[in-house]
C-alpha cells in the first residue's frame, strides 16, 4: 500500500469552490482509497492505494470532483517519496525557517523547457524564488501577501496547474503520511 498527499487547488477559498473535508473524505472512501484523512480546510489530504500513480490519483480526483459536486479545481498528488523530496530540496533551509512564510507551489507537471526560459518565475523576485523536482520554492520575509503571486504567474505563462502549501503544512502533511 503507498501513501498520497492530495493538493486541490483553490478550495474553500472565499465562497466559490466550497467543499466540506467530510465530503473531500467520503468522494476519496468512495473512489476506493483507504486510510483517508484531511488536513485544515484547504483540500488537503492523504490517502492509501495500491497499484496507481500521483498522477492517476489526481486525475481521478479532480474527475470526481467535477462529476459530483460539480467542482472545477486543478488537483495535485505526491507520492510519499515525492513529499519527502521536496522537504529534502529546499534550497535555503539556514534561512527559510518561518514556515508560514514559506510557500511550496506544487506543480501538475513539468513546464515545457522552452516556456521555463521565456518566462522564468525567478526574475518575479530575484533569490527567493527557486525550482525543484515540480515544484517552486518560494521565501516570503515580509509575508505571503507582500509577496509576489508565484503560483498564478507560472500557471499563465506555462498552462501547468500549480498549488501553493505554506512549510508548515507541507510538514505537517509529510508527518501524516508517516502516521
Amino acid at each position: 500500500m503507498n501513501r498520497y498527499v492530495v493538493l486541490l487547488r483553490g478550495v474553500n477559498v472565499g465562497r466559490a469552490k466550497r467543499i466540506a473535508m467530510a465530503d473531500l473524505r467520503a468522494l476519496l472512501s468512495d473512489l476506493g482509497y483507504e486510510d483517508v484523512r484531511t488536513h485544515l480546510n484547504s483540500g488537503n489530504a492523504v490517502v492509501s492505494a495500491t497499484r496507481t500513480s500521483p498522477e492517476r490519483v489526481a486525475t481521478r480526483v479532480q474527475r470526481a470532483l467535477a462529476d459530483r459536486h460539480g467542482l472545477e479545481v486543478g488537483c495535485v498528488a505526491r507520492s510519499g517519496d515525492q513529499l519527502r523530496a521536496t522537504i529534502a530540496g529546499l534550497p535555503w533551509p539556514e534561512r527559510a525557517t518561518a514556515g508560514a512564510k514559506l510557500l511550496a507551489h506544487f506543480l501538475s507537471a513539468d513546464p515545457d523547457p522552452a516556456l521555463l526560459e521565456a518566462h522564468d518565475p525567478r526574475s518575479l523576485d530575484p533569490g527567493r524564488i527557486a525550482l525543484g523536482e515540480r515544484v517552486m520554492y518560494q521565501w516570503c520575509p515580509d509575508g505571503v501577501l507582500a509577496a509576489p503571486p508565484a503560483s498564478a504567474w507560472l500557471e499563465k505563462q506555462t498552462g501547468v496547474v500549480a498549488t501553493g502549501r505554506n512549510w508548515n503544512t507541507v510538514t505537517k502533511l509529510a508527518a501524516m503520511l508517516d502516521a
